[in-house]
């Protein structure tokens, strides 16, 4: 039988991760639309580094123009397109995320300490972190498929609702249609969660050695734990570095994921079916056609959002998971 501890240790990491990415996921939501607009935009936005022309001219252009085309074609409304769905994948996953690195690295440690995990090599954090992210991945995709397609629609809207949109992809998809651009989102998640959770540990310990330092040179003793501005900051860092390594790979799942689906011709030429054979392929076509700017559509509110999405993530799991310690017993 397993440890009622362990037990207990599984439900607040599964609680508190669930919690962590719902907020991270409403509060960054707006950011997120205009990410994947630009994404699912088969037109360049960059004429100086796009490619052989094929395609005319974008309807989102930069930032602040997608945000007020948004907001005056579609209202407030347009920046939480598909945060149902978004949320329905963001709370498992980030709820079996951090479990499994939970459980991984009290493996590895011989130890379900917090304090103890930090001691571990950093390359095991890394590992760790791609572990989880797989897990977490294979678990919620659906969702982040369906998430995907209701944020890119735009208005008017080809599918209604979540329910309308599942029915089609199932029709005309089939059940492995759900599951359209996994291979990518794999080969992405696995490095961008192995950096972005490494990278965490890895800040922290900096910040931890530098506070020690500081008491040190102080000539005090003193508590030497991470306040919410340092643990904030890894994680603003941590989201950052793991977006820029990662962004080709995040563009080319968008693109299997709407491939073959209606989309209103306001918002340009749509992802035509079967037009990419595979993950290299697809980045082949992408640089051939919209050069290298193309894999890097959506950098900036990318960027943008996965700087704070990183930072409230960890910030709301670090105090969810020590108020549930101290209310469940």
């Amino acid at each position: 039988m397993d440890d009622p501890r362990q037990l207990r240790r599984a439900l607040v990491d599964a609680m508190a991760g669930a919690i962590a990415g719902g907020v991270s996921r409403t509060v960054t939501s707006p950011l997120d639309v205009i990410k994947i607009r630009f994404q699912v935009q088969l037109e360049p936005t960059v004429r100086l580094l796009s490619g052989s022309g094929a395609y005319g001219i974008s309807k989102y252009t930069g930032i602040l123009q997608a945000t007020r085309d948004i907001l005056r074609e579609e209202g407030m409304p347009g920046f939480w397109r598909g945060n149902v769905p978004a949320l329905l994948m963001v709370m498992p996953y980030t709820a079996i995320q951090f479990t499994v690195l939970h459980k991984f690295k009290s493996f590895m440690a011989s130890s379900t300490k917090a304090e103890d995990h930090l001691r571990l090599s950093p390359y095991l954090s890394y590992v760790s972190g791609g572990v989880a992210g797989f897990a977490a991945t294979i678990g919620s995709y659906p969702f982040d498929l369906l998430r995907t397609i209701l944020a890119s629609q735009g208005e008017p809207k080809v599918y209604p609702n979540l329910r309308s949109a599942l029915v089609e992809i199932a029709r005309t998809r089939g059940i492995r249609g759900l599951y359209a651009g996994l291979s990518p989102t794999l080969v992405e998640i696995v490095p961008y969660a192995g950096l972005q959770f490494g990278s965490y540990d890895t800040f922290k310990r900096w910040i931890k050695a530098w506070n020690q330092g500081n008491l040190v040179q102080k000539g005090v003793q003193g508590d030497d734990s991470l306040s919410s501005t340092q643990l904030f900051l890894s994680g603003l860092a941590a989201g950052t570095f793991a977006k820029v390594v990662c962004h080709p790979l995040d563009v080319v799942k968008k693109r299997f994921q709407v491939e073959g689906l209606k989309r209103h011709p306001r918002y340009g030429a749509r992802v035509e079916e079967k037009i990419y054979k595979g993950m290299f392929h697809a980045l082949w076509r992408i640089v051939q056609a919209e050069g290298v700017a193309g894999l890097y559509k959506g950098i900036v509110p990318s960027v943008i959002k996965a700087a704070p999405a990183g930072a409230v993530t960890f910030v709301a799991y670090e105090y969810t998971s020590d108020w549930l310690d101290s209310i469940i017993k």
